[in-house]
């Protein structure tokens, strides 16, 4: 889809974005006591769902990888799957297909936003009921570019979790029409974390040609490129509000721990995606000056994880070397497999598994880039966005 500034046409399919919207903003938020079950179905004690009218936003659409993805690719052909034991060990209803024991960092700050659990498009898809406080496109192994992830064989690649926001759009579309669809969308919270599999699932694989054909700087502006090109095509279809989520230290997970001769972070695996959190960064302010009404925020991942690895006591963790589930050198070789025992004092680790933080971690990045200053998030932390 060619970039468009809003206007007349701007949006596609208004009158089904006001569907969307009016239902939104009209039903309220449910919130299933204590987190609940999936999505917030399940409720307090008792199974009633209380009606409130405290959401500091009316929905959040969440794009991404395998750190938010809440189960869109349990019914893919794909190794890259969460949906079983002990995966949501402390998650209340059990495994979801979150690559977690417990919460992602978007059900936190659902929760910090008066929403219930934010539903997967794939759980979700087709009913309206369930979709009208947001809807998660996220998906495992995904990247910026369509290439990415293919070692998993099925995942759902960034372009077509936007196209699947727009057939979410579609699902209303026969239901209501109204004139006024870009002022409520604009209040919506558009949440995107990509860049991670684009590196651990591409560039740093010897099967993938793309080490071959760029350097560092030059790998980052192709995926940036890119980048603002997908974010464009959000902000055609009535996003507003933005909050991306930046890439963490990649050279200190246990995946490449466990690759490690010294048992130290990997300073080339770091220094490699330098060029993009960089460029991201020039990428969203240029964004905020050129595309009209537009709100672009930065969670800087990289430094709420250097903080945490240099202080990891100071917040109340006790291992940050090792995978609290996995096999092999760092329980970082292998990851977490069916029905493995993980470790017992979950929220002493910083990492799950051989790949993605702890829900401890999840919840505390969560909260800082919810309430935080400019050092982690900026130029407003989400609590503000959320007000403006």
């Amino acid at each position: 889809m060619n970039q468009m500034m809003m206007g007349a046409g701007g949006i596609r399919s208004s009158s089904s974005v006001f569907l969307l919207l009016v239902i939104i903003i009209m039903v309220g938020v449910v919130r299933g006591g204590g987190g609940g079950e999936e999505e917030g179905r399940a409720a307090a004690a008792g199974g009633v769902q209380m009606m409130i009218s405290t959401a500091r936003v009316p929905a959040m659409f969440i794009f991404g990888d395998s750190l938010i993805d809440n189960g869109n690719n349990n019914n893919l052909p794909s190794f890259a799957k969460a949906n079983y034991f002990p995966y949501g060990i402390d998650f209340d209803g059990g495994p979801t297909g979150r690559f977690s024991n417990g919460f992602t960092m978007v059900d936190q700050i659902a929760q910090l936003l008066g929403l219930p659990l934010i539903p997967a498009y794939s759980e979700a898809s087709g009913n309206q009921d369930r979709m009208r406080f947001g809807v998660n496109y996220a998906s495992a192994a995904a990247g910026i570019l369509d290439i990415t992830g293919r070692n998993f064989v099925g995942r759902i690649p960034f372009n077509q979790q936007i196209t699947n926001f727009e057939r979410t759009l579609d699902d209303f579309a026969a239901s209501l029409r109204a004139p006024d669809v870009a002022e409520a969308l604009s209040r919506c919270l558009f949440f995107v974390g990509m860049g991670s599999n684009d590196y651990l699932n591409n560039y740093l694989l010897p099967n993938y040609p793309t080490k071959n054909q760029f350097n560092a700087q030059q790998y980052a502006d192709l995926l940036v490129h890119q980048y603002t090109q997908q974010l464009s095509r959000l902000y055609n279809l009535g996003a507003r509000k933005f909050v991306i989520a930046g890439l963490g230290v990649m050279g200190c997970i246990p995946s490449i721990l466990a690759q490690s001769q010294t048992g130290q972070c990997s300073e080339a695996v770091n220094q490699l995606v330098l060029p993009f959190i960089s460029n991201t960064k020039t990428m969203l302010n240029n964004l905020n000056a050129n595309l009209p009404g537009s709100r672009f925020i930065y969670i800087d991942i990289r430094n709420l994880f250097q903080d945490l690895l240099l202080n990891y006591r100071r917040y109340g963790f006790s291992v940050i070397d090792r995978g609290c589930c996995g096999i092999g050198r760092n329980r970082g070789q292998i990851t977490c497999l069916p029905f493995q025992t993980p470790c017992a004092e979950r929220n002493q680790y910083v990492f799950w598994d051989a790949f993605h933080p702890t829900a401890a971690v999840n919840i505390l990045f969560a909260n800082r880039a919810f309430t935080g200053g400019t050092d982690v998030v900026y130029p407003v932390n989400i609590q503000q966005l959320a007000t403006l």
